[in-house]
């Protein structure tokens, strides 16, 4: 339910939020994004990967910076489901801009493979200047080949070095780590957490994973 995601967001008092598998606007009226947007009070943008019974489906990205820019990056791979990356520019002031990049990849070995390469094609664009942080459910549980590929290319936020426990699917007994942040630039890792409550246990099939994040120009 979009109440208890809103609750949980606001528990972590975020100033960047990635979500996947979020219902959108549709016949039926506003979706989901409009109302965890408007109950945590923050900006939101939405990248819809294809339709759920009439409405939009896809992936969310909530700031409490302005976004100056948004777009999006198809990752569909033959007849799999349609999967992409969410691109957003967001405003730190000063004329300075950090880029988000939210990722919900695929559940096949070699979808993976294509996806990580083709997202790190699109995430090196030399057009695009400035920190980049890449996020989300990359759904690989082993060091498989899109984790290999992607920690070549990009600095990762490493959770064994922060947490005992580094599971996050599915919450409610967790023994998989889907959950990723990678990151290129000026970017400082100084804390990660697992949030592991009655509330998150209840909102979604995945524990947030919650990093601190110092951004450096």
């Amino acid at each position: 339910m979009p109440s208890r995601v809103a609750e949980v967001i606001r528990g972590l008092n975020a100033d960047v939020v990635a979500l996947q598998e979020v219902i959108g606007a549709g016949p039926a009226g506003a979706g989901q994004a409009e109302e965890i947007g408007a109950a945590v009070g923050m900006g939101w943008v939405m990248t819809s990967v294809r339709q759920l019974r009439k409405h939009q489906f896809g992936n969310v990205i909530l700031s409490r910076f302005p976004v100056v820019h948004h777009s999006h990056y198809d990752l569909s791979w033959r007849t799999c489901e349609p999967r992409a990356c969410q691109r957003a520019d967001l405003d730190l002031g000063g004329g300075q801009c950090l880029h988000i990049y939210n990722v919900h990849l695929g559940t096949a070995v070699l979808e993976r493979r294509y996806q990580a390469t083709r997202l790190a094609a699109f995430v090196h664009d030399r057009r695009v200047a400035g920190p980049k942080i890449i996020l989300g459910d990359f759904n690989e549980w082993t060091r498989g080949l899109a984790t290999k590929t992607l920690s070549a290319l990009f600095e990762s936020v490493d959770i064994y070095a922060h947490l005992k426990r580094r599971r996050t699917y599915p919450g409610i007994f967790p023994f998989l780590h889907l959950d990723h942040i990678y990151y290129e630039g000026g970017v400082e890792v100084r804390a990660v957490e697992l949030t592991r409550s009655r509330q998150s246990l209840m909102a979604s099939d995945h524990l947030p994973l919650v990093a601190d994040l110092r951004i450096r120009f």
